[in-house]
């Protein structure tokens, strides 16, 4: 059975105080997004004790990982996130981010390429009574059948920008997305104006692990 303990809760509250303290995290909503999800029941119980509220990655199925929480945080700050928008996760993971988004309101179409995952988060957010709309395919092509979408996150590294989801992203609209081939990628934020001019600005260095396109899997 699935448990969200005192502990746990006290682990939680810990992790909060780190990426408002110290990694310097200030928007409210997300912090209180981060507080609210039990990211332990993310990772298989043999090693969520230890590392499940640690500010790091963690290697999950399929050679990927659940993102660092200050990675979930920035990004999720990033967006600037209100109740009601429409938001397209690319890369589903764990799930852990798709339930932060729930957390701050959004109404969630998220995507994964990889199927064990893809199985697991549908589980794993049911279980905890989280609602999104969850598809297996290629991130590359983000969901046009939805578009469009007032905010789109990218969850892994990408060797450039896909011109599809800029398409799909409203007036008004913002993406982030970590933008490079290696170890390391540049956090890109990408704002489209109500006439849909381009803005591009970058946010630092993160370690993703790269996405994977309809070729790659």
């Amino acid at each position: 059975m699935m448990k969200d303990t005192l502990r746990d809760q006290g682990k939680r509250k810990l992790l909060v105080q780190e990426l408002q303290e110290k990694k310097g995290i200030t928007n409210a909503n997300v912090l209180k997004a981060i507080g609210n999800v039990p990211r332990h029941l993310f990772f298989d119980k043999v090693f969520h004790d230890n590392f499940a509220y640690k500010d790091v990655a963690f290697p999950i199925a399929a050679g990927q990982t659940i993102s660092q929480p200050y990675t979930v945080a920035t990004q999720s700050s990033l967006l600037k996130i209100e109740k009601g928008m429409k938001v397209l996760e690319v890369g589903t993971g764990s799930g852990y981010q798709t339930a932060v988004l729930l957390e701050l309101g959004a109404k969630v179409y998220s995507i994964e390429r990889q199927r064990e995952l893809f199985q697991s988060a549908k589980v794993n957010l049911s279980k905890l009574n989280y609602r999104a709309n969850l598809f297996f395919g290629d991130g590359y092509i983000g969901k046009e059948a939805f578009a469009p979408f007032d905010r789109i996150i990218v969850t892994c590294g990408a060797p450039f920008v896909p011109e599809e989801l800029i398409n799909q992203l409203a007036p008004n609209g913002m993406m982030v997305v970590p933008v490079g081939e290696g170890v390391d990628q540049t956090m890109v934020l990408i704002e489209k104006s109500e006439n849909g001019e381009i803005i591009k600005t970058e946010h630092g260095s993160f370690s993703f692990v790269p996405m994977l396109n309809d070729k790659q899997y």
